[in-house]
């Protein structure tokens, strides 16, 4: 038996801590807000999982790899599709009740899909039945000791270089020390790095911020999900891509459907293709939101199946039952994330992650609709179950591909991208501390606002140059702080700084990262990098590896 610290309490935290409760650990599981509150509970469509007879794991697994646009790491998604359908049943044994018809356990058609194989819960309201079933759980188990309003700040490192616990503020403003054999982050993403996203207040990047800070690797920094379609009104609530699926389509001010033009698939493109041609649609009708046309599909169908989303048009005085909605992109999951292998093991000894927090490689550059569930389920089983293994060096583990061309042009971009803005190169000034003289406390509006315009949908050369050097003049509040929004803030410049220089040294345009001055994706390219200080003793240098080179399809 060993102490288990679990940080975060969605999917991924809320499964692993049960499941290591089960397995005989003691655990501690801590989360910034109240339990139920994270990503997984504003999740709308459903999990895609190979359950049924007409579909396959290897039909999702080509699903998965396609869209992950040559980037996903084959074992990884060979992992999610195989086990993924076991995971499920393990919910519906935890309470999940998924919604059901004449043929048994419902399924929609989400963009990307070849089958039918989404499974939902309450109609648009998956996420809620999952988190409220798996709340209830951990709540019923004895050996799990759940600390709320806690949030984590750092992680501890024993001197054998291994993660050894964590260093969280509790809701008395105390910061203090846990410590424990294994860490397993599952802090979920990091929207509050942009002005508009679909994820809660408390999704500000902090497992991957404090992950990166204590020397583990983080990789595909630069592919951020914009959802394509949330709701033009204040809060920009979710329009799950479920509607599309059933038959909604996407028009202009004009009235005219303009996803024909841009896809062989319309309205059921991948997330990026959507999304870009949705902002493309904006900028040439003076930034006005589309128009996303659900009447065709009738009131009854709507409601019913599409209960939250309904809630949420009345809310703002619309009836999607007979007018198309405003629409548009907003922030809605990162493919990178913390370094694991298909165990959730970090490159950091003790330290696993599971769910948006990690970079397992399933998603690639550009995540399939309703995997991300799925994900942090397959892999917080999986998490537990490698607790008791040693931890893999060499070739057993993160295998990297030799240095490469691939290496040889990020090198080359961080140190000679149009430095008409020389904080830039190199890398260490970017991702540094700023001169004394000129340190500004960051903002965290303006700094959502600068990696909006600068690092969104669309990028450029010269708008990602620009980002770095106003990132680099900020400075971060005190890590010995007892406010979380300082320390939500210390985050977020992090990741800001972290994200921009991946996006500028990537030069190329692959799934959800598009630069328009390298419009065109490179085959020689196909291939993920790692970022990882180098030492303790230059706590901000970046190390850039390639990592391991996945299929390109």
């Amino acid at each position: 038996m060993s102490s288990v610290l679990v940080i975060g309490s969605g999917l991924g935290g809320l499964l692993a801590a049960v499941r290591a409760a089960d397995a005989g650990h003691r655990v501690v599981l801590v989360t910034k807000s109240v339990l139920p509150e994270s990503n997984t509970r504003y999740a709308q469509g459903g999990i895609a999982a190979a359950l049924f007879r007409d579909d396959s794991v290897d039909a999702h697994a080509l699903d998965t790899l396609r869209a992950g646009a040559g980037l996903c790491d084959p074992a990884a998604v060979r992992v999610l599709c195989e086990e993924g359908p076991a995971r499920v049943r393990d919910l519906i044994r935890f309470g999940v009740d998924f919604d059901r018809d004449e043929s048994g356990v419902a399924r929609g058609l989400e963009a990307a899909h070849s089958r039918s194989r989404v499974v939902h819960a309450g109609g648009d309201a998956t996420g809620a039945a999952v988190e409220a079933a798996l709340v209830a759980t951990v709540r019923r188990r004895a050996a799990i000791e759940v600390w709320e309003h806690t949030m984590l700040v750092d992680l501890l490192v024993d001197d054998a270089g291994a993660a050894s616990g964590a260093r969280v503020l509790g809701p008395d403003g105390v910061q203090r020390s846990l410590e424990a054999d294994a860490v397993i982050l599952a802090t979920g993403g990091a929207g509050a790095l942009y002005t508009h996203t679909t994820n809660p207040a408390v999704a500000t990047g902090d497992g991957v911020a404090a992950a990166w800070r204590a020397g583990a690797s983080v990789t595909d920094l630069e592919f951020y999900q914009f959802h394509p379609t949330a709701l033009a009104v204040p809060g920009t609530p979710l329009v799950s891509e479920a509607v599309r699926g059933e038959g909604a389509v996407l028009r202009n001010q004009l009235g005219e459907r303009f996803m024909l033009a841009e896809h062989p698939d319309a309205e059921l493109a991948p997330r990026d293709v959507v999304a870009r041609a949705i902002a493309r649609q904006m900028e040439r009708q003076g930034g006005a939101p589309v128009l996303f046309d659900a009447t065709a599909l009738g009131r009854e169908l709507l409601e019913n199946r599409f209960p939250t989303i309904t809630a949420a048009c009345r809310a703002a005085g619309l009836d999607w039952a007979v007018e198309a909605i405003p629409v548009a992109p907003a922030a809605h999951y990162w493919m990178g994330g913390v370094e694991t292998d298909t165990w959730a093991r970090t490159t950091r000894p003790g330290l696993f992650a599971v769910g948006e927090v990690a970079r397992t490689g399933a998603h690639g550059a550009n995540r399939l609709a309703s995997n991300s569930l799925l994900e942090a389920a397959v892999f917080a089983d999986r998490a537990v179950r490698a607790l008791d293994q040693s931890w893999p060096t060499g070739s057993e583990g993160h295998a990297h591909s030799p240095v490469s061309a691939f290496s040889h042009h990020f090198d080359k971009a961080i140190r000679s991208a149009d430095l008409s803005h020389p904080s830039v190169e190199p890398v260490e000034t970017a991702i540094g501390s700023p001169s004394a003289d000129r340190a500004t406390l960051v903002d965290r509006t303006t700094l959502q606002q600068l990696l909006w315009h600068s690092a969104g949908v669309h990028r450029s050369g010269a708008g990602l140059a620009a980002a770095a050097a106003n990132l680099a003049e900020w400075t971060a509040p005190d890590p010995a702080s007892t406010a979380v929004a300082a320390l939500e803030d210390r985050n977020l410049l992090d990741l800001g700084r972290l994200l921009v220089t991946a996006a500028l040294a990537r030069e190329e345009s692959r799934g959800a990262h598009y630069r328009s001055d390298f419009a065109e994706t490179r085959p020689e390219l196909a291939r993920s990098v790692s970022q990882a200080r180098s030492s303790q003793s230059r706590p901000q240098s970046l190390e850039l590896v390639p990592a391991q080179e996945a299929i390109a399809c």
